[in-house]
């Protein structure tokens, strides 16, 4: 049985029963090829309904929740959390997204800087005081008025730099505003500064095209504020460090716990 396909490609199938769904194999003898037709279908089929699939998978932080629109998984770390509709507003969204990615940096530096210390105290190589008596401590090359207004005026003037740069982006890059330092630091967009003073080991020249380093830095930075919200909790409750804490687990795991430290206190 010959059948016309197209424009004089004559069509015949290899046997001669009739097309059926048991049928697989055809021959097209002006190609000289072998066509599979269901296979084909099959296939396509398939690879349809994997993307499909693919797109619906979208990770969000509740298995199966239907994110917001004005979250569509462009934002690096987007997981469609926003509970309290905070971020409809395309504007106060970008402040959020800022705002986070600060707090996350200074969680990271704290966090570092808490267990760091904590172990120099706690080995002994150092008489350091615990992370949340150091602010009391007098310390000999400056009183503590003094360091608190050098902190504010450093302090201050970073993050208006900051903020100027959110509000007008790449301002702060320009010729003269900053001492002439401007190509040491060299701004790649706002939020993200680089240059040999902030990126040393040049990660993520190319900021557009560096959606896993941010995905990563915000990752860590969301662990470090989990991180750091425990710690906090930890010095109310035992009054020591979180190395001491450690320590005293580890000499007794199956009794010294989260759970019985809690239940203890509140006894």
């Amino acid at each position: 049985m010959a059948v016309l396909v197209g424009r004089g490609f004559p069509f015949q199938t290899c046997s001669s029963t009739p097309f059926s769904s048991q049928s697989k194999n055809f021959l097209i003898p002006s190609l000289g090829v072998r066509y599979s037709f269901l296979q084909a279908r099959t296939e396509t089929t398939r690879r349809y309904a994997q993307t499909v699939v693919q797109a619906q998978q979208r990770p969000t932080w509740l298995p199966g929740l239907e994110p917001p629109p004005y979250l569509d998984g462009t934002l690096p770390g987007d997981f469609g959390f926003d509970p309290l509709g905070l971020g409809e507003d395309p504007e106060s969204l970008r402040w959020y997204v800022q705002a986070e990615l600060v707090h996350a940096r200074f969680a990271m530096a704290g966090i570092a800087g808490i267990l760091l210390t904590d172990l120099l105290r706690v080995t002994g190589l150092s008489k350091i005081p615990v992370w949340f008596e150091a602010g009391a401590v007098k310390y000999e090359f400056a009183n503590t008025q003094t360091l608190f207004i050098v902190q504010l005026i450093l302090m201050g003037f970073v993050e208006t730099k900051r903020y100027m740069d959110f509000v007008s982006p790449g301002s702060q890059a320009q010729e003269g505003s900053f001492f002439g330092l401007e190509a040491s630091l060299e701004g790649l967009e706002p939020g993200y500064p680089g240059g040999p003073l902030l990126n040393p080991l040049g990660l993520a020249k190319d900021i557009k095209n560096s959606h896993d380093w941010k995905l990563k830095e915000i990752k860590n930075g969301r662990l470090a504020m989990v991180a750091m919200l425990g710690i906090f909790v930890q010095a109310s409750v035992t009054h020591v460090g979180p190395i001491d804490n450690l320590v005293e687990h580890l000499t007794n795991p199956w009794h010294k716990t989260i759970i019985q430290t809690i239940a203890n206190s509140s006894s």
